[in-house]
């Protein structure tokens, strides 16, 4: 998708804002020798930035602002390193939060709506968003936080909340508790806003049947704003994204070439407005592709595809390039199973093994299914994997981001 006039008219300003301050990124465009773009083909010439830089530029060098200005930050969780600062200015904020209400505006969240918010506030990006976005709407905003499942079922019931807020993790495990104490009748959801992890359709449905929700996939990053730069809508064929604040291109991974609309590829992600900590051309590391012409809902907001998934996601084994979003592929295909799923990599005698876990329930012949699904994969994807298959429950569920993956080869 081309940038337009308009964008590249932010663009502009966000790069005459970075040369006058003294940011990381304003050093890196001074030495490129860059003090503009008038055109899409210059746009494309412009240097991408990575997550590294951004940890590099720690704690404070991406503030492009006068300090005064800035009045919070926010941060990755830097479990792989340094973390990740950005700093926010008033206007970053609420400008974050327009967002959001979009989102839940998308959702058919309304100003009468009482909304569960469980993921976890602090440094991280969660919770506050899901919150701000939640009043700037006008709805009665319930500020769980994460854990303690059990006071999270009570007060759903006592206040009949009718939207929840979560990981699709803790949407299941919440879905999964409720069925297993029977209170389904209970509990007063209409709509889930899921987000901060890639969730399979299969998931979708799982939680939507089980909380009787229509379930909405919520975008976003630490880096740009936070979850709410985008969302699903009741097509439930992508998610908009909010082209007035980001400017969204796929490339090529490998090349760095921009792909057309359609091809899968890494989104990259400038932003427009953003005052504290401008990005121009972030590679964010997740994989998905623009979806070409209208939507059936009517927005005039572009979309991408569900995420599939990360570059950074990719294992090898055996020589083969395995995405965990190929493994569900293969799964959906089997209604016998249940929508959880890990991955179990190690080396043992001189050769990479995988073992595959998966669910179903008592009334399935545990070891006929393994056959299949291994065959299944052997088909799809080149090698045969061990395939365990264990009662539905038995994988762990997890009140923040479930790990799929599991490589032990290099520990």
């Amino acid at each position: 998708m081309e940038i337009s006039k308009e964008q590249l008219a932010l663009v502009n300003e966000r790069i005459a804002q970075l040369l006058q301050s003294d940011s990381f990124y304003g050093h890196r465009l001074r030495e490129c020798g860059i003090d503009g773009v008038a055109s899409a083909e210059d746009f494309k010439e412009l240097p991408f930035s990575e997550k590294k830089d951004l940890r590099d530029a720690y704690p404070l060098g991406l503030m492009s602002v006068p300090e005064e200005k800035i009045v919070r930050i926010h941060s990755s969780s830097g479990t792989t390193g340094k973390p990740v600062i950005i700093p926010y200015t008033a206007k970053d904020v609420e400008d974050w939060a327009i967002q959001f209400a979009r989102c839940y505006e998308m959702a058919g969240v309304t100003d009468r709506d009482r909304v569960q918010i469980t993921p976890g506030y602090g440094l991280w990006t969660a919770g506050i968003g899901f919150q701000a976005g939640c009043e700037r709407l006008g709805a009665m905003a319930v500020p769980m936080g994460p854990g303690n499942t059990e006071k999270q079922l009570q007060m759903m019931m006592d206040l009949k909340s009718t939207v929840l807020c979560a990981t699709s993790s803790y949407a299941l495990l919440l879905a999964e508790a409720i069925e297993a104490r029977g209170i389904k009748d209970r509990i007063h959801l209409r709509k889930g806003v899921i987000g901060s992890e890639r969730w399979s359709e299969k998931m979708r449905r799982s939680i939507e049947e089980k909380l009787g929700i229509d379930a909405y996939d919520i975008y976003g990053l630490t880096e740009v704003y936070g979850p709410g730069i985008g969302i699903s809508c009741d097509a439930h064929d992508g998610i908009h994204y909010w082209d007035d604040y980001i400017y969204l291109e796929i490339i090529d991974p490998q090349t760095g070439e921009n792909l057309p609309d359609g091809a899968w590829g890494e989104i990259v992600i400038t932003t427009l407005r953003k005052e504290g900590a401008p990005l121009i051309r972030f590679r964010t590391h997740d994989l998905s592709r623009i979806l070409p012409g209208d939507c059936p809902c009517g927005s005039r907001f572009p979309r991408i595809d569900t995420i599939q998934g990360r570059t950074d996601d990719m294992v090898k084994i055996k020589g083969v390039n395995l995405f965990p979003s190929q493994i569900e592929e293969i799964l959906r295909t089997f209604p016998e199973v249940s929508s959880e799923y890990q991955i179990h990599i190690s080396h043992l005698d001189g050769k990479d093994t995988m073992r595959l876990y998966v669910e179903t329930n008592g009334s399935v012949d545990f070891l006929n299914l393994a056959q299949r699904i291994a065959e299944r994969v052997k088909s799809r994807i080149g090698f045969t994997p061990l395939v365990k298959v264990v009662e539905i429950g038995v994988l762990p569920r997890s009140e923040k981001k479930t790990k799929r993956v599991i490589d032990t080869r290099y520990q």
